[in-house]
């Protein structure tokens, strides 16, 4: 008998070893027969998609059954429908006049890192591309949702190896722990890491000495400009921000409003349902769903504005939608101005798209640098300031946690979104299949070197005139130059 932490790293070794031998009986599929897979997977989650979200919400205590019925089948169903035109396999491209082929090859063992807010919708999305690929993966889920993320994981490989994959291409760990995390993020066997959860977890990932593709935090900050159709942008943060009770990290975290339409903006979120905070009652939400240091307490992460309410002492009426808070400021004094995936929002009135430029860079600072920006506006010279914002997702009069993800917009649709060097990621874009395969290149020599001895006295020309050179007596100077070099 040993103890939990010896048999998870026993079990970590053991599936590492097993997805190494799985990926290389995977090896030479062809595209065909991946794509086989990959129906295969996503009639599987179609068949289970609300039972694996119950399952989740029983588990966790996170979020919406209903909501984690969509994001199963979005990473599934939508997600298949986007990446089967991406091609992985083979020859990508031939430049006839440079001679270089260039062709895919798989990276081999992905390591997948899921959170215990998405858990099933982040492994069919993740599973989906490395298949895609041509790679195995392993799953190492968090603790509080290791029961469906295991399940999720069995119905995809059960259907995989049912459509002709290898055994042991998709795996989970069991015996979830931090050991078998690490021992998985440094075994021989294992090429890249997917990081998708937590700044602790992504540092982690990174240090772990092997490629990894990280997902940093989101503090999306949404601006409601003066030009507005005020209705729809408030219904379209209500809709994105209640939303699996606010889980999505690129759902919005504050609404930036523009003094002129400041008390459209409020008549208009209190007729949608939801709830301004008094001051006082700002202070007791905070306290309740916050750390000290600007971190969410667990057990508050996807509830409902009402239970919010409830526990915190704050009457609201039923059905309450969302719960605001008007802030001053932010930071450390200012603990609802981080980010909260829950269903709460801070609130702030600006002059105009100058400030909010410089309110939204501060917000982001505080966790969100390079995920999302929101903007709802009809001034499109206004929206285009936006693009120079420290964000790689900038997001135009639609739900921000829709659009981040590619529901609502024409990004590639995604449940791992990069944050690209600002953020800490690898990748400043939805994190894809073509993230996960090596691409190698055959070339042809097509330029002679030539070495050839050449004259004393060589001069660089100092006019335009003289340095109007025919192609021979440019490979003259180059031959010249080489020869000073050796010299």
């Amino acid at each position: 008998m040993l103890d939990k932490d010896l048999r998870s790293i026993q079990e970590a070794r053991q599936l590492a070893r097993a997805a190494q031998e799985a990926h290389e009986a995977f090896s030479g599929f062809s595209e065909q027969a991946i794509d086989k897979i990959l129906q295969a997977m996503v009639e599987v989650v179609v068949k289970n998609a609300e039972r694996l979200a119950r399952m989740t919400v029983e588990e966790t205590g996170y979020g919406v059954v209903e909501h984690k019925v969509v994001k199963n089948l979005f990473a599934s169903r939508d997600v298949y429908q986007a990446i089967r035109s991406i091609q992985t396999v083979g020859i990508l491209k031939e430049d006839k006049a440079a001679k270089v082929i260039e062709a895919a090859v798989p990276v081999g063992v992905v390591l997948a890192l899921t959170p215990t807010t998405n858990p099933t919708s982040t492994i069919i999305h993740n599973a989906m591309c490395a298949v895609k690929a041509g790679n195995a993966i392993i799953f190492s889920p968090h603790p509080n949702s290791v029961g469906c993320s295991n399940e999720t994981v069995k119905l995809l490989h059960d259907a995989a190896v049912g459509a002709g994959a290898p055994r042991n291409l998709i795996s989970c760990v069991e015996t979830a722990t931090m050991e078998a995390t690490n021992e998985l993020m440094k075994h021989e066997a294992i090429s890249v890491i997917i990081a998708t959860g937590g700044s602790a977890m992504v540092k982690a990932a990174y240090s772990a000495g092997k490629p990894a593709l990280g997902v940093g935090p989101g503090n999306v900050p949404a601006f409601i400009e003066k030009t507005a159709d005020v209705r729809q942008a408030v219904k379209d943060i209500v809709t994105s921000k209640t939303f699996d009770n606010g889980m999505i990290c690129a759902s919005e975290q504050a609404i930036i409003a523009d003094r002129p339409v400041e008390d459209a903006v409020v008549a208009e979120l209190k007729r949608q349902g939801c709830y301004f905070l008094s001051p006082e009652e700002t202070e007791k939400v905070a306290r309740l769903i916050m750390t000290p240091k600007g971190g969410m307490v667990a057990s508050m992460v996807g509830q409902t504005a009402v239970r919010i309410a409830e526990k915190a002492g704050v009457s609201v009426p039923a059905g309450t939608k969302l719960l605001i808070a008007r802030l001053s400021g932010y930071g450390p004094g200012h603990l609802l101005s981080y980010e909260k995936l829950t269903c709460v929002l801070g609130f702030y009135v600006v002059n105009d798209w100058h400030e909010a430029c410089l309110l939204s860079i501060e917000l982001l600072k505080l966790g969100g640098i390079g995920h999302s920006f929101s903007i709802h506006s009809r001034d499109e010279q206004v929206i285009r300031e936006f693009i120079r914002k420290p964000v790689f997702r900038i997001l135009v009069n639609t739900p921000s946690a829709f659009g981040a993800i590619g529901y609502s917009t024409g990004l590639l649709p995604s449940l791992t979104l990069g944050c690209g060097t600002w953020g800490g990621s690898s990748i400043s874009e939805n994190l894809g299949p073509q993230h996960l395969i090596n691409i190698k290149r055959l070339t042809y020599g097509i330029k002679p070197v030539e070495l050839e001895p050449v004259k004393q006295g060589f001069q660089v020309p100092s006019t335009a005139a003289e340095m109007a050179f025919s192609p021979d007596a440019i490979a003259g100077v180059v031959r010249q130059v080489l020869k000073e070099m050796q010299k």
